[in-house]
């Protein structure tokens, strides 16, 4: 028997499945779907015209296309049109752009501003920690912080979170313990997945947040099905809830993502596509990536409403996802936002970003579009803030980390043995006897492997 865990992880997917397959036996409102099924069951056999082995429709057929006719031959071109604005609130100075104001309250934003110093101090600690030896992998979010919080405060407790790797800041405005998220990358045995994942691919079932997969794309067919059921829901949150889904402009190449958006429109499923467009995917620039004007525009083709957004601008940020989860929640249907950021970092403990950018710049972007930066002005400006307070609030995320990062530090991760666990409601012969083995090795050769830092049997 596959385990509860799974069994989760795969609800989405099977509901789609059952959609495509036509094995869905509780009504719902899906008027396009629907309507079309319908026009085309209804046409008559006069209609169509038979060549040879072609097809064609007839020309009262013209009816079911999707626009009008003209006769001038002329081709779409994407110099017709300028690239799409973003949408912008606070600008570089920290100065607000014209007559906008942030949709936030004074305590949010220092709230806000406190968590993104939090996450840059553990990205710090945690990055310096893996180059040590400490633990074995870890991605940084510098550059970024501004599209974790700003979205996050955006959504509503119950809300479900499907991310990619640089959403901890997401979890940090949750509420998620520093505790819990040092023993995600420690793999001990206090952390919530039993240490089965890669450091930093968290998942929280109480806050919503479901765990991060490495491979790419996964989590946007996985968010599509789960808004799907959303919202089929006659239950208590009926209607009330969205599906928040972030990924970087380089997972928008796999064809997982064309599969979700496209299920997402028209299936008008309420949930938000949030493309955090860094520059690069790994080493690969965005020029190199593809052609036309980034990821917003994709949207349009699959019929859904998008935004692109100063993702360096934690108010613009805020707004832009707000309003896109007001769509989602009240007309039931999908939003794409595309945050215009920057991967101040490497990609990962395992690259060297100087292998194919220049340091010059990563410096340029930390002086003139640092969205931390940006929120400090506002504040120091707003008299919200003052360099003692800065100082006092660094020093006081550092000594939490710290306190967390010690305390998983010392933790024991589960027994060996427990790798065979949760996958199968009973362990099937094979599966036992792998384990069995396992133990008899130990017993022999436990002196060649860190078995000390396990609990034992």
């Amino acid at each position: 028997m596959i385990s509860t865990l799974n069994q989760q992880r795969l609800l989405g997917l099977k509901l789609l499945s059952q959609l495509n397959n036509r094995t869905i036996t509780n009504p719902i409102r899906l008027k396009s779907w629907l309507s079309t099924t319908q026009t085309l069951n209804q046409r008559s056999n006069h209609e169509r015209q038979v060549d040879g082995n072609c097809s064609r429709l007839s020309e009262n057929s013209l009816k079911f296309a999707p626009s009008s006719t003209c006769n001038k031959l002329e081709f779409i071109e994407p110099s017709q049109r300028a690239p799409v604005a973003a949408y912008r609130v606070l600008n570089q100075d920290g100065q607000l752009e014209g007559d906008l104001h942030p949709e936030l309250t004074n305590e949010k934003i220092v709230e806000l501003y406190s968590g993104m110093l939090t996450l840059n101090t553990m990205d710090k600690i945690l990055f310096d920690s893996q180059r040590q030896g400490r633990i074995s992998f870890y991605m940084t979010s510098f550059g970024e912080e501004a599209t974790q919080f700003g979205s996050a405060a955006a959504l509503r407790p119950e809300d479900w979170v499907f991310a990619q790797y640089r959403e901890a800041g997401v979890l940090i405005y949750r509420k998620m313990a520093l505790k819990l998220m040092m023993a995600q990358c420690y793999g001990n045995k206090e952390d919530l997945g039993k240490g089965r994942q890669m450091p930093i691919h968290y998942g929280n079932r109480e806050l919503n947040f479901v765990t991060i997969s490495s491979t790419l794309t996964t989590q946007l067919p996985q968010a599509t099905g789960v808004a799907f059921v959303f919202k089929r829901d006659t239950g208590d949150h009926q209607d009330k809830r969205a599906v928040m889904c972030y990924f970087g402009e380089g997972a928008s190449s796999e064809g997982d993502a064309h599969a979700a958006m496209n299920f997402a429109a028209t299936l008008d499923c309420p949930v938000m596509f949030f493309c955090r467009n860094n520059g690069y995917a790994i080493s690969t620039p965005h020029q190199e990536q593809f052609r036309g004007d980034g990821i917003v525009l994709r949207a349009l083709g699959y019929g859904m409403s998008a935004i692109r957004v100063d993702g360096n601008d934690l108010f613009a940020v805020y707004a832009a996802t707000k309003r896109a989860r007001q769509l989602c929640v009240e007309e039931s249907r999908p939003v794409l936002i595309e945050a215009m950021t920057y991967r101040v970092g490497h990609h990962s403990t395992s690259d060297d970003s100087t292998a194919y950018r220049s340091l010059g710049e990563i410096k340029e972007f930390e002086q003139h579009e640092s969205p931390m930066q940006r929120v400090y002005k506002y504040l120091v400006r707003q008299q919200l803030w003052s360099e003692d307070q800065e100082r006092e609030a660094r020093a006081e995320a550092r000594a939490k980390v710290i306190e967390a990062f010690n305390w998983a530090e010392k933790v024991k991760k589960l027994p060996i043995s427990s790798m065979f666990d949760d996958v199968y409601d009973e362990l099937p012969s094979n599966l036992r006897q792998q384990r069995d083995g396992l133990r008899e090795h130990l017993e022999s050769y436990g002196q060649h492997y860190p078995i000390e830092a396990h609990d034992q049997e």
